[in-house]
């Protein structure tokens, strides 16, 4: 039987007082799937560093422009889409943060942190303008527990 993905969404000011929000949402979206712990911290960092860009780069803190987040659930997958509504940009010129010339440049380390924390990550521009940051990231499986001994039987909330 295949479940249905469920959408969240919010649209918020270009300020970045909002971001608090979106990373306790975001939060409450990685413990209801299930993610891990450490997972759920580096979904949260993706998606705070998207949406600061959003709010900085891409609507350059105009409040007359707002920042869309879209969290599409599934059984065991989120996928995080980001809008922006400013000029847009092409990653491909952004310079290498990795590049010895630019170890102690800050900027250019979100895009770094989501593509490392995310297993995918895609940028597109909108065609009424803006860019959108589509991430995703699948939980892993969770493991067999097998520190029940013989004879012992450990029941969950509904007696299975």
């Amino acid at each position: 039987m295949m479940l249905a993905e469920n959408v969240v969404e919010l649209t918020i000011a270009s300020q970045l007082e909002f971001i608090d929000l979106v990373t306790t949402l975001t939060d409450n979206i990685t413990s209801m799937i299930g993610f891990d712990e450490e997972s759920a911290y580096w979904i949260n960092m993706a998606v705070r560093e998207s949406v600061a860009n959003a709010v900085e780069h891409g609507n350059k803190y105009d409040q007359q422009k707002s920042v869309d987040i879209r969290y599409t659930i599934g059984v065991d997958a989120l996928r995080v889409t980001i809008r922006d509504y400013g000029e847009g940009f092409d990653p491909a010129t952004l310079p290498d943060p990795l590049d010895p010339n630019n170890l102690l440049n800050p900027a250019g380390r979100g895009i770094l942190y989501m593509r490392t924390f995310m297993d995918s990550v895609e940028y597109e521009r909108h065609p009424d303008g803006g860019m959108i940051v589509s991430m995703s990231k699948r939980r892993a499986p969770k493991q067999p527990s097998h520190d029940v001994s013989e004879g012992d039987h450990k029941q969950d909330a509904v007696g299975n």
